[in-house]
This record gives C-alpha cells, structure tokens and sequence, in this order.
C-alpha cells in the first residue's frame, strides 16, 4: 500500500524489485560472471567474485532487491547458477521528506519504524497463489488463482508535503546557525487536532536510513522528553484563571529574586522590583510571578490541572513508540517543587503534548487527541472528539494574554507577520547534568509555542530545539523559526489577514 499526504501526494511507494542468489557449484567461469555482475549488481567485483567462490555452499545471496530495470539485464545474461526471486522495493520519492514519520522497511518487506510499523496490517499485501498445468511442449492447458492476491491499503496522511518541506526548509536554517543537538516541530490545525508537518533535525534519508545517526533517526517529537521550560507557564495561568485565583489584570509586586523552602530563584534577566499583572507576567515570561501565581492556586489543584491538560500520559496519536512524560507524583513534593514546576523545570513532556495541549487553549478549551491519519483503504479515520479542559471564557482570556508575548517588551516582540495577529510562549530551559543531577550552566532547551490568527486560530506551531550553541533563549531561537513557516503557511492555507 501507498501513504500518501492529505492532498495524494505519494510519500512511501513499493516497486518491483528482485532478490539476486548464486548457486555457486553451478557457476562457470566464475571470474567472468562476477565481472560481468558486479556493475548491475553494485558491489565490487573482488565481493561479488569472492561470494561465488563459496564451493561449500548451495546458495549465497549476491544482493536484495534489486530494481526491476536491473534485473531484467542480469536475467538476460543467462548465466547458469544465477536465480532471481520477483519481490518489491519501499522507495520514498522525496527522499527526506518526513522520513522520521514515515519509518522505514526492511529487506523482509516488513515495517520496521514509524508508519511503516505502526499501519503494517493494513499496509502490507498478500501475495496470490496460481496454479498452472502445462502440457508436454511447455504451453498452459489451464490457469487456476487457488489464492487470490489482495493489494495493500493505501494510508493517507493529514500531512501537508509542502508545509512539510518548508518547515524541514526552516529546521535545516536553524541547524546550520545554532547548531544544536537536534530540533523538532509540529504543525497542527488546532480546530481539528490534524498534524500538518512534524519534522525533525538532523534529516534523514528515508532511502538511505542507516546513513544517519541515531539521535536523527527518532521521532523525538513523541519519542523524546524534554523540560518544558517558560512554555509551561500558559498551563499553570491557565489554572489559575480558571480557578478564580487571578484575573488577566491581578496586579502582583514581584522581587528580584523569590526564595521557596532551600532554593532562591530569580529572572532570566536582572530587574529590581517591579509591579506587573497576570498578562504581563506571561509576557514578560517572570519566573517569580509565574511561581507566586502557582503557589496561590496551591500544588494540589497545581498538579490536577498538569494532569488535566494530559501530560503524564500520551497524547494517543498513531505514531509508535510515544512517551508519556514524567510527572512528579503529589505526595513526592519536596518544599521547594513549587518553585520549579510553575515555571517548567521538574516536568518532562514531549513535543507533542505541548502542541495537544496550546491547541486547547487555541481551539476554545477542548483537548484532542492529535491526528495524524485521515483515511486507511479509503475510509475516513473518525476525527477525535475531544473533552472540555478550560471554559471558552478562559481560553478567550489566555489567547488574549499570550499576545503579549509578541508586543513591545515580550520575549518574541521582534516577531511579525504582517496583518496576522499572533499569540504565544517562549521557553528556555536547563537540561540536567547526568553526571552531576545538578542543573547545567551550559546546556538548554529552547522553544516556542504559538498561533495564529489569535482571535480564530487556526494554525498552531510547536518548535523545540536541543542544545543550541550560539544562542539558548526560545525567543532568540525558537520564536524566528515559528515566525518563518507562519508567514508560509498562513497564506498557504487561505487563512485571511485582519
């Protein structure tokens, strides 16, 4: 079967292809045979002589899968000792184009990663079985299918192939200027939870998926956790609105620094006092007022309302090997947990979950299951139907409030998209030194979640990029590549400037 992108373009196809053995007794003039063989074998001519010189055995592969067009040239070469078996070849036509997603197959025909796995059932064909009767010169006197073939099912995605391609376009940018450990994006419609793009960097070549190392080659947008960092902060304001804790406009002095049990913790940036609202602490991304927010809603309900947005569990959608994240359990708080978990330090999440749950606040307050197939053999794959997490009131308010993030003085202020409005949240996070257990000074995780249009969402974009080096802020970081496939996609999508 062929997976293909929500428009048909063709993703992961399969091409005949055969499977090229030796019975090496049986070969002749062994040196010219390998001679002859090793170009359309592709293998050099010392391997392929070496394999047919194996006189203790009655049969050696030469090569597997074998596109059809060379085939045919060895067949016509008849060389005795040489057998062919037809069979088929996974080919992806673009190359790298989602090919973390995709997964791949292996010289079985088996999915063996991503996709391919995942939808193997459904995907994979069955081969027929025919039964011939030939008479004494070798003609058919009858033909008999006694089990007929049945075609793979044709798996279509929700993914765009060009939003795709520009956001692995904006990655590749990002990689060479940061040069980070890895990146990862997820692109969503946050009405119908549907995965536009879901890219990570470095690239592979779904062709060629050996040649890559393995950090690329996982889908680390559900198969990695991270430290959230100031993206989590949307989560614990969301909270506490909806709790009646504070109101967009709760005026609150905050110090330099704020001390909670054994640890002090101050801004990203020296201040001194300051008297800020709800709506300027998001936007100005202050730790202290996002931890005196989370200690007025209190770690209890703090911790219903993590759960409540789903982290701590996967998302559901059909990729394999999602994570659950890892959240601290209630009675394992320590004095000082609520000075780290308000603002995003303590909690691991995936991209993915980070995306399901901003489109939440996007989409009017129901948290979906995101989606990444449409259709299998053709018939529509049901759309999640979701459950109620915020009322419309306070989603209205926190999109409003997450505006903030890019006017004069947020930390994504130098990001614009003409006749969009734009609504999100930075992030930048400590990773913790494995050696130490300690928080690293040197290493970070920076990202940037966001939307548009803010008033009716519909494009949300999720940006997490691992150990960068020039540069470790979200908003220096991850905020510009957010802004760059915005100003692609939404025109891309007919959505409408103000």
């Amino acid at each position: 079967g062929t997976i293909v992108d929500r428009k048909g373009v063709e993703l992961a196809v399969s091409q005949a292809a055969d499977d090229v053995s030796a019975t090496p007794y049986l070969v002749r003039g062994k040196a010219t045979a390998a001679r002859r063989l090793a170009p359309l074998l592709r293998r050099p001519e010392s391997e392929v002589l070496r394999a047919l010189s194996q006189e203790d055995t009655g049969f050696v592969y030469l090569a597997r899968q074998v596109p059809a067009r060379r085939a045919d040239r060895i067949r016509e070469l008849n060389i005795e000792g040489i057998d062919l078996s037809p069979g088929q070849k996974r080919s992806y036509p673009h190359d790298h184009l989602a090919s973390q997603v995709l997964g791949h197959v292996g010289t079985e025909g088996k999915g063996l990663s991503g996709l391919e796995y995942r939808f193997e059932d459904d995907l994979r064909g069955r081969d027929g079985k025919r039964r011939r009767v030939r008479d004494g010169v070798g003609d058919a006197v009858s033909v008999r299918d006694t089990v007929p073939t049945r075609a793979g099912k044709q798996v279509r995605l929700t993914i765009d192939a060009a939003i795709q391609d520009k956001v692995e376009e904006v990655l590749a940018g990002l990689g060479a200027t940061y040069r980070p450990k890895g990146a990862t994006a997820v692109v969503m419609n946050p009405q119908s939870s549907e995965v536009l793009a879901l890219a990570n960097w470095p690239r592979v070549d779904a062709n060629d998926p050996a040649g890559a190392p393995g950090y690329a080659s996982q889908n680390r947008a559900v198969g990695s956790i991270f430290e959230p960092g100031s993206t989590f902060k949307a989560i614990t304001v969301a909270g506490a609105l909806e709790e009646g804790v504070v109101t967009p406009t709760t005026q609150f002095t905050l110090p330099p620094q704020i001390v909670v049990a054994d640890r002090t913790i101050g801004e990203s940036h020296p201040r001194g006092t300051e008297t800020m609202s709800t709506a300027g602490i998001l936007a100005q991304s202050s730790n202290v007022g996002a931890i005196k927010i989370g200690m007025q809603l209190g770690a209890k309900r703090f911790d219903r309302w993590m759960r409540r947005f789903g982290f701590g569990r996967p998302t559901g959608i059909a990729l394999p090997g999602e994570e659950r994240g890892l959240l601290l359990d209630l009675d394992k708080y320590s004095g000082s947990t609520m000075g780290n978990l308000p603002i995003g330090q303590g909690q691991a999440v995936t991209s993915m979950q980070m995306a399901q749950a901003y489109a939440a606040i996007a989409n009017g307050g129901v948290l979906r299951t995101p989606q990444i197939v449409r259709a299998v053999g053709g018939s529509r794959v049901a759309p999640p139907t979701g459950r109620r997490v915020l009322s419309e009131r306070t989603a209205t308010a926190l999109r409003g409030m997450l505006r903030g993030v890019f006017k004069p003085g947020g930390t994504a202020s130098e990001v614009q998209i003409p006749g969009y409005d734009l609504a999100g949240k930075t992030g930048t996070a400590n990773k913790v030194d494995e050696q130490t257990g300690e928080y690293s000074e040197s290493r970070y995780v920076a990202s940037f979640v966001g939307f548009a249009p803010t008033n009716d969402p519909r494009l949300l974009i999720s940006i997490m990029v691992d150990e960068p080096q020039t540069a470790i802020y979200g908003g220096q970081v991850a905020a510009p590549a957010f802004g760059r496939i915005a100003a692609f996609a939404l025109p891309y999508l007919g959505i409408e400037p103000r």
